[in-house]
């Protein structure tokens, strides 16, 4: 068993504290391999920015657990090298059993999310609370879902989005003893978060989506307030790399993201953790496709993952610094 200190993270409880009372929310990206943990890392010390590293039960399949873990334990060391400490939390984005919360909390993890929002309301209480019991043991933070977000994220696929009740919030808190909690109120899964008829179109053409449903999260607060909260789904999916995505072959159509200012609005309430996903594989894809179109004889992985890279970083401090507000404060 490995816990946590022992890879130099930190679990979430006292960032969170700072992101509420600071009115930012801290980055939460998604990795699957070195380039994106590169990336991740590169734009949040150069930005000064504390940062959660998430893995999804499709990541963990994908690179291995213990590779993951190992990972993990370099990031740290990896940030040190980069001059500037920042706050590293490794998270398990999604997971949607006791065990698997359990396989990574006695694997290093300082934070895991247990998604029972599937499930009815009493079975998701009794989920989270067993694994806030075990968590608590080892002294790792816990985030529960109340709500179900639209669209498709690894091994999590709903067709229709459930908003988040406000009237359960303050009895699953108090049943669950859970440290964050993650609410529906709008944002959605994938690259394609809305169909065109959700949507109405600007002077230019453009899709804008639904807004965010403010009135909701405005209730919870009122309900739990100081607590914290986790919007999942809040990737803008940016049209520059949407558009070189289908000019160098792709066919991303009718994608449409998250509005950033309307994220910027989010982040300086209760909600201190924001989950962005999409927009960095839409970014990565970008660069490859750009790579492979102008360089067709390229074969060298480092030719292109490394401009993919690069790109990546470049999305990451522009989040930090004009989205979620979490630049300079690490």
């Amino acid at each position: 068993m490995t816990n946590y200190k022992e890879l130099g993270l930190v679990n979430s409880k006292e960032i969170f504290a700072k992101a509420i009372e600071g009115k930012y929310a801290i980055p939460a990206y998604n990795f699957n391999n070195m380039e994106q943990m590169q990336a991740i890392l590169q734009a949040c010390v150069e930005t000064k920015s504390p940062v959660i590293l998430q893995v999804s039960s499709g990541a963990r399949k994908y690179a291995n657990a213990t590779l993951l873990r190992n990972m993990a334990k370099g990031a740290v060391e990896y940030v040190k090298e980069l001059g500037y400490e920042i706050p590293v939390v490794l998270h398990l984005d999604h997971g949607d059993t006791f065990e698997t919360c359990k396989d990574c909390i006695d694997n290093g993890f300082s934070s895991v999310m247990i998604d029972g929002s599937h499930h009815p309301y009493d079975e998701n209480v009794a989920l989270t609370k067993k694994v806030v019991e075990y968590a608590h043991a080892h002294g790792v933070t816990v985030e529960g879902e109340l709500g179900v977000l639209a669209g498709v994220e690894d091994d999590v696929v709903a067709e229709k989005s459930t908003y988040t009740r406000p009237e359960e919030v303050e009895d699953f808190v108090k049943k669950t003893g859970v440290d964050s909690l993650a609410i529906s109120i709008g944002t959605s899964h994938g690259a394609n978060k809305f169909t065109p008829a959700q949507c109405t179109k600007n002077e230019k053409g453009i899709l804008i989506p639904p807004p965010l449903r403010f009135d909701i999260l405005e209730e919870i607060e009122k309900r739990i307030p100081g607590f914290p909260i986790v919007l999942h789904g809040s990737s803008s999916v940016p049209q520059e790399h949407v558009a070189t995505i289908n000019k160098y072959g792709g066919a991303l159509k009718d994608s449409v993201g998250i509005p950033e200012e309307q994220l910027r609005t989010a982040s300086k309430s209760a909600v201190c953790k924001i989950n962005i996903d999409s927009d960095g594989r839409i970014a990565m894809t970008a660069a490859v496709r750009k790579v492979f179109a102008e360089k067709p004889d390229e074969f060298d992985p480092r030719k292109y993952l490394g401009p993919a890279r690069d790109l990546l970083k470049e999305l990451y401090m522009e989040k930090n610094k004009n989205v979620l507000g979490s630049a300079g404060k690490a």
